[in-house]
């Protein structure tokens, strides 16, 4: 998908007005090279003071840098690192599902041109019916992709879920899964599981959502919505925790980047890119809600040594967290809330929006976006290949007449 998730983000050095302790009593020296402490009944002198406070700075910013190898007076990690344990979990299981769905297509049954006919039932469907090389669209429906006439009218739901873990071919399964892996894991470390679990359904779901509203003629599969869910969380990650960034105006540049490329190639031609933009909206709205991170002077207070006080009483969150937090929230509620409503009245978002279809593919000399309309013709399955979700159109038990009028309608978005 063209993400990179080497993006490296620093965290700052605590400001001297965020983590202000003294010491108590006798025997707490503030660090190996520093002058022996005041007894509690001699308070210390300005000068000292200065040198105490300046001592365990000093310790603060190499243990916050450099975690256990700044062995300085306060050595510990700000934030908890994670063991990345879900997300690659999350790439076995559509990877398994995607094989169990190839065992269940069993093309050899079906058709006499399977690609890799040595793979038994596990061979691909010919090239022209799904040139991502899998399984069928029918095989796909029975495993539960996006079916809008059967989520708005058999009340089948959870389709907008079971759609993400579901892959139109070995192509489109290779390239999620590498994007999930980059970056996944590296959030997965940051945050834990349940956040970024959480996350990543929410902004599946979302992706399903505004798909559903826009493409209601096919069945569409993939964790695009999601995996785009995930990169505008790290959008969001930043903007929420802004201050305890050093790289932070670089890292947002590079993330804004990332996103307008990955956005872009959803303007080229076969790209369904109402899933893409649907996840990365909820993924940047649920990046505020789950990806918040306290101070660092609320951190490292818990965190001094026996001995010390703490002068400086530091809020958990800054207040314009909190106020994104609850924008945030409430976008998310309304705009589920109505996306639900919209979708089981039957509602088609593109015939109340004449310029939306441009978002997923704008027509150019280079290309027209109703090319489709050839290979639409002489096939009962229209596949268009998305760069991270496919939709594959099953034309199957419809009169000729009926599939000319669905291919022109179809191809004409």
């Amino acid at each position: 998908m063209g993400m990179d998730s080497r993006i490296e983000i620093k965290v700052t050095n605590p400001k001297k007005v965020d983590n202000v302790v003294h010491p108590v009593g006798q025997g707490h020296a503030t660090s190996a090279s520093s002058p022996p402490q005041p007894s509690a009944s001699s308070p210390p002198t300005d000068g000292q003071g200065r040198q105490q406070q300046q001592a365990l700075e000093e310790g603060l910013r190499h243990s916050h840098g450099r975690g256990r190898q700044g062995r300085g007076l306060i050595d510990y990690m700000p934030f908890k690192n994670w063991v990345p344990w879900l997300i690659p979990g999350f790439v076995i299981a559509n990877v398994v599902v995607f094989l169990i769905s190839m065992f269940i297509n069993n093309c050899p049954k079906h058709s006499s041109s399977c690609v890799g006919r040595f793979l038994g039932r596990f061979s691909f469907q010919p090239m022209k019916e799904n040139p991502l090389l899998g399984p069928s669209a029918d095989t796909l429906e029975k495993m539960g992709a996006l079916d809008v006439i059967k989520v708005v009218h058999k009340h089948q739901a959870w389709r907008l879920i079971s759609c993400i873990w579901l892959h139109a071919g070995v192509f489109h399964i290779l390239a999620n899964m590498l994007s999930l892996l980059f970056i996944g894991i590296r959030l997965e470390q940051e945050f834990g599981f349940v956040r970024i679990g959480l996350l990543y359904l929410f902004a599946g779901f979302g992706g399903s959502l505004m798909s559903a509203l826009f493409i209601q003629a096919g069945i569409s599969v993939g964790a695009s919505g999601a995996l785009f869910g995930l990169l505008g969380s790290m959008l969001s990650e930043l903007i929420t925790n802004w201050t305890i960034y050093a790289n932070k105006l670089a890292a947002l540049l590079t993330l804004i980047f990332i996103v307008v490329i990955n956005l872009a190639v959803g303007l080229l031609p076969h790209v369904d890119n109402f899933a893409h933009i649907g996840g990365f909206i909820s993924g940047f709205l649920l990046g505020f809600v789950f990806l918040i991170r306290p101070q660092f002077g609320y951190v490292s207070k818990k965190h001094i040594p026996t001995g010390y006080i703490v002068t400086s009483n530091k809020p958990k969150h800054k207040p314009y967290q909190y106020i994104l937090w609850l924008v945030s929230m409430i976008l998310l509620v309304l705009g589920f809330t109505f996306g639900l409503i919209l979708l089981f009245r039957g509602v088609n978002l593109n015939d109340q929006c004449s310029w939306c279809h441009y978002m997923s593919c704008v027509p150019t000399k280079l290309w027209n976006c109703k090319s489709q309309q050839a290979y639409c013709e002489n096939q009962l399955n229209l596949t268009c290949i998305s760069n991270g979700k496919s939709s594959i159109y099953n034309l199957s038990g419809e009169s000729t007449s009926q599939v000319q009028q669905l291919c022109t309608k179809l191809c004409s978005r």
